[in-house]
């Protein structure tokens, strides 16, 4: 096999438009383990990105000894990213967490399931009885657990406690992507099909480094780039990166002006009458006053804001507009910036007033950053009602209190959901008082890092931990519970494009863990939670009945997934939503029809300000008469929340390298991918590197007003005045003698979109400085950006409590 660290993206297969995408299938396993040495293969799908790559899981002797691409998949045709090839090694580590934990005299000590369980439930259960009831509790979850316990987690939620303070680690990278989608189209839901790569003209990428976030996408866009015929490619993004490498055009603007560079390419579009004028008028409202906003952005306002040429600025718009079939995909260069939403937006106008949106080629990926993450937006487990249901319209809440057979009142409505980072402020203050952390680490991704630690220390709050290891957050829970991952439970997920996939359990997991439902469902039956007719609230005890329970909730929805079952999802591709009886092979693209579910009685939200965020009241949604039609949001570009200045003069942008996810819970155990890419770094223009007497591979210190780490240099093509970060690396393989700060959410704001509520990671004010030479050992080349450098372990100076949890926790 292709050395896949070197090589990340593996052999081509060039394809023409129209044509089918060849198979490739990618296989890894253990050792020198060959296919006939293993026992069986179990179906499932990638958890370490949002691609949904199928594959089957290789065991041998009960254990997990590698992987392999399913060809019969639509979304892979059997190809399998470098993250999934390797990363199932963290099933085996030794440092799985096998039975619960406990806090005893500062220290956390092993204990059986029924004490853990019952210090949750008589805290819950004291909460409860207790002045603000619901109000004390949260819920903190992510994009890596199952549907089934989703949605089990969501009814917990909304119908048992009747709490609206559940969000999780999804807001930080697929909150605007939902947020996109709901403010133009009225309800969640990409509209376009992976398939979309094989037919398109051009394609445009906005903000998304898909190279490395989601390399078989990346792998499919290549084939065609290779093929006969090749698409067009736009890139936009300040860095440097095998996407920008490839691309025909690359916008390198500022960080934060993606709403100028949206407003200023539109204004080219409608000038040089590169719209459908028919399309607009019968399918869309507000385009007149988009027209009016986008006039005051002309190539050369843009360019002066943007610091790129405004030749530039022509020729995108040129390719933008003289295509026939684009696509576009858009990600985290959007999402965590400035006016995230309002500019993700701008490019769902884009394909609005072209007409290129519902048909081959021409479809739009407001992407997700984590496997699961649409299936938190879809069953309620991220605070919005499940079922893609809008929280203020009554007959959506009593639909829900039908199907659960509870009192309407139960069921948060008032106000909208609770957001992370507002969830977190309530922590601080004390009104909630019991957290519950599931499957992701906010002590490594969550913005400005010292208040997180200062809000998960303080001795009122009682946190609860439910993951695979003793991660950073682990180490300052009241209760950490072992859960089983990945090949070690069965249930479904959803990817970006709306496939559904079934994950069948493969092995059993270690030790006393258990899987996240089957936890779920014993708090649910501790806390004795019932229906209005006292019988159990949650009345499933598998996850093919949660399932079936959840498909009842999607009926008549635009998710609709009453066509599908665990037998429908055995052994061929995995297939999209919605599937019911009028598609039951499920729905490639949606709006063809252009018919978009912005009706009053269906739309998912009334929808908000894109400046202020502030919700619109139903009636004034209601005078506007959508009529099915697509909203085109109109929007002046506004500068970021934080602007460098004399004592922090350069910008911060975070992101993440192939090699790794997330915080590395699983890819840094994985001994390929953490060898690729085994400690932060920082990426510095050469210009800027020359004049702060930096050279590859220097330590260097890089300070926010929030706090300090260190990293070594890379030079790269990164535009002058930008820094990154990647933003994995905690302290979980650091040497607890040496807790050297190198988390990048160190230095990052406390500020969120007004609208997604998701975080600002793209705009910190940064001060960096050399701290020591590097010792003749160079940073490694940045061939796709993912190796580390070299020098790990240099001991702290520069400032940062990153070795604060220890007083907590008594851990040395």
């Amino acid at each position: 096999m292709v050395d896949r660290i070197a090589d990340p993206w593996g052999p081509r297969t060039p394809y023409g438009p129209g044509q089918e995408w060849p198979a490739r299938v990618d296989t890894f396993l253990d050792g020198d383990l060959r296919a006939e040495d293993v026992d069986r293969w179990v179906q499932s799908a990638s958890i370490l990105h949002s691609n949904g790559d199928a594959l089957d899981i290789a065991v041998r002797d009960g254990r997990i000894v590698g992987v392999r691409g399913r060809a019969v998949d639509r979304v892979n045709r059997g190809r399998v990213d470098p993250k999934d090839l390797y990363g199932w090694q963290a099933n085996n580590s030794p440092d799985r967490l096998t039975r619960p934990l406990v806090r005893e005299g500062g220290r956390l000590v092993e204990t059986d399931w029924d004490t853990a369980m019952g210090r949750i439930v008589a805290r819950s259960k004291e909460l409860l009885e207790g002045p603000g009831g619901w109000g004390h509790f949260g819920f903190y979850t992510s994009g890596q657990l199952f549907l089934e316990e989703y949605y089990t987690l969501g009814v917990i939620g909304k119908a048992g406690l009747g709490t609206p303070h559940m969000d999780g680690n999804t807001r930080l990278c697929t909150a605007t992507s939902a947020a996109a989608l709901k403010a133009t189209f009225g309800a969640d839901g990409q509209p376009g099909s992976y398939a979309d790569v094989d037919h398109c003209d051009a394609i445009a990428i906005w903000g998304h480094n898909v190279a490395e976030t989601q390399t078989v996408l990346w792998m499919r866009m290549l084939d065609r780039r290779r093929g006969p015929n090749p698409p067009a490619l736009l890139a936009v993004d300040p860095r440097s990166t095998a996407v920008t490498r490839e691309a025909d055009l690359h916008l390198p603007i500022r960080n934060g002006t993606n709403m100028a560079l949206l407003n200023g390419l539109l204004r080219e579009v409608i000038r040089h009458g590169w719209y459908d004028e028919a399309y607009v008028a019968a399918h869309t409202l507000g385009f007149d006053e988009l027209c009016r906003t986008v006039d005051g952005y002309p190539p050369e306002r843009v360019a002066d804001i943007c610091d790129i040429p405004a030749a530039d600025v022509r020729r995108a718009a040129e390719l933008l507009g003289g295509s026939q079939r684009l696509l576009s995909t858009v990600l985290q260069g959007f999402y965590q910036s400035n006016q995230a939403t309002a500019a993700s937006c701008q490019v769902n106008n884009l394909h609005l007033i072209r007409g290129m949106i519902g048909r081959p080629g021409a479809g739009i990926y407001q992407m997700n950053g984590q496997p699961t993450a649409q299936n938190t937006r879809e069953t309620g487990a991220d605070g919005d009602l499940p079922g893609l249901r809008n929280w203020d319209n009554p007959e959506h809440i009593a639909e829900l209190a039908r199907l659960w057979n509870v009192e309407p009142e139960i069921i948060p409505h008032w106000s909208p959901p609770t957001h992370a980072m507002q969830i977190f402020r309530y922590a601080e203050q004390g009104s909630i008082k019991l957290l519950w952390i599931s499957a992701t680490n906010p002590a490594v991704s969550l913005p400005d890092l010292s208040r997180i630690r200062r809000i998960l220390r303080q001795p009122e709050l009682f946190v609860v931990v439910q993951d695979l290891f003793l991660t950073e957050t682990a180490e300052f829970a009241d209760v950490v519970l072992p859960a089983a991952t990945w090949g070690e439970k069965t249930g479904t997920f959803t990817n970006v494009d709306r496939t559904v996939h079934l994950s069948e359990k493969a092995v059993d997991p270690p030790g006393e863990a258990r899987a996240d439902l089957d936890i779920f469902l014993d708090y649910a039956r501790r806390m004795d939670f019932r229906d209005r007719d006292g019988r159990p609230l949650v009345k499933w005890t598998t996850p093919e009945e949660a399932f079936e329970a959840w498909k009842e909730c999607s009926r008549g929805r635009p998710c609709d997934y009453t066509g599908l079952t665990y037998d429908r999802l055995r052994g061929g591709s995995g297939i999209q939503w919605p599937c019911n009886d009028a598609n039951p092979d499920g729905t490639e693209r949606l709006y063809g029809d252009a018919v978009f579910p912005t009706d009053p009685e269906v739309c998912e939200t009334y929808g908000q300000d894109m400046d202020t965020g502030a919700e619109f009241l139903a009636d004034e949604y209601r005078a506007k008469q959508p009529g099915g039609r697509a909203f085109l949001h109109a929007v002046e570009y506004r500068p970021s929340p934080e602007v460098p200045d004399e004592e922090h003069p350069m910008l911060l942008t975070t992101g993440r390298t192939v090699y790794q996810f997330h915080t590395r819970t699983k890819t840094g155990r994985a001994p390929q991918l953490n060898s690729a890419a085994p400690d932060v770094w920082v990426e510095l223009n050469p210009a800027d590197a020359g004049r702060l007497g930096i050279a590859e591979g220097d330590l260097v210190g890089i300070a926010s007003p929030r706090g300090a780490v260190q990293a070594r240099a890379r030079l790269s093509g990164i535009r002058p005045g930008v820094v990154f970060l990647p933003f994995h690396y905690g302290w979980f393989d650091q040497d607890p003698a040496d807790r050297t700060p190198r988390a990048a959410n160190e230095l990052t704001i406390t500020a969120w979109d007004p609208v997604s509520k998701q975080p600002l990671f793209k705009v910190a004010a940064v001060a960096v400085t050399r701290l020591a030479d590097g010792g003749g050992v160079p940073a490694p080349a940045p061939t796709v950006g993912g190796s580390a450098p070299a020098g790990a372990g240099v001991p702290a100076t520069v400032g940062g409590p990153a070795a604060e949890a220890t007083s907590r926790t008594g851990r040395e």
